[in-house]
């Protein structure tokens, strides 16, 4: 089908109560995983690039145009959006590849420098009929290239005045997820009274969850039973994000624990079945493992298995 008008697929979650899983890809067994778990759970997904997913595929525009013909080919509702931009000129460019929709992330500025960054690639993304996602607060952790050592909540008697100055059609906060996740033995609490006290001066306005992947010691202990060292990280458990998804939280950026399954399942074939070389051999089962993640997240955290 066509490629779906986010903000379509945004007011649908917002009346629902559930929220679109949002997964990164940086190649054609990560996009295909995308697209098959959604066609597979009925759900509406965003599909997203990162900046250094632009650098990995090296011919960025054409791999959005690759991209853009596998969306268009599926069932499903499904948005091509680019995840983290961190200047202007890269939002444009994104924009001038073909994206949907773009995040401008001004959070390492000061609220009136991001405001008025936001609202230039606002002014420009609209006109060319592309929605803009931004962030007020900070998450701590890596994001790309990009380290943020302290969190810095969001502020919910900002919000407002932030989205309607700064033009976004969608708003990152930051109440308790990390980027990647941060050391520790138990889950992070989430500040569920400020999801709630936000999503309250907003009204029916999408807000967006960065760092969704919750980093479970099970998968983690997978990769290094095939020989990994990945370090236990914890973040926010599945079932806070799942409550955050039914309070205005309508967009939730899932990818560590994707990536983790990914892994997994390359290390395994290659510990099974050491003599193999074929790329498809393994490639085929990291992309299935892939995609059961995304599905599990659909269907038992986001709720979004079943919208079509």
């Amino acid at each position: 089908m066509p490629l779906r008008d986010p903000k379509e697929l945004y007011a649908d979650a917002l009346k629902n109560h559930y929220a679109l899983i949002a997964c990164n890809v940086a190649d054609m067994e990560m996009l295909q995983a995308v697209i098959g778990a959604a066609e597979a759970e009925r759900s509406p997904a965003f599909v997203m690039v990162s900046m250094g997913a632009r650098k990995y595929v090296k011919d960025f525009p054409k791999f959005i145009q690759a991209a853009k013909l596998y969306l268009e080919d599926s069932s499903a509702p499904l948005v091509l959006h680019h995840d983290h931009c961190q200047t202007v000129e890269d939002c444009n460019s994104a924009v001038d590849a073909g994206m949907q929709s773009v995040m401008f992330d001004g959070s390492h500025h000061d609220f009136e420098t991001n405001i008025a960054l936001t609202r230039q690639v606002a002014d420009y993304a609209h006109a060319h009929g592309v929605i803009v996602e931004a962030e007020l607060g900070s998450l701590p952790g890596f994001e790309d290239e990009v380290f943020a050592e302290n969190a810095v909540y969001t502020d919910p008697s900002k919000v407002c005045e932030f989205i309607e100055r700064s033009g976004c059609d969608s708003l990152a906060i930051a109440v308790g997820t990390t980027h990647g996740g941060v050391k520790g033995d138990d889950y992070l609490p989430m500040d569920m009274e400020r999801v709630k006290e936000i999503t309250r001066v907003v009204g029916d306005y999408p807000l967006v969850l960065h760092g969704g992947a919750s980093l479970p010691p099970e998968l983690i202990a997978a990769c290094n039973a095939e020989g990994g060292q990945v370090e236990y990280m914890r973040n926010c458990s599945e079932a806070s994000i799942a409550e955050a998804s039914k309070y205005g939280v309508c967009k939730v950026n899932s990818d560590v624990d994707n990536f983790l399954c990914y892994t997994t399942a390359i290390r395994k074939f290659f510990r099974e079945s050491p003599a193999v070389y074929d790329p498809r051999k393994y490639l085929t089962l990291a992309r299935d493992a892939f995609q059961k993640e995304v599905q599990h997240k659909m269907r038992n955290v986001v709720n979004s298995a079943g919208r079509y």
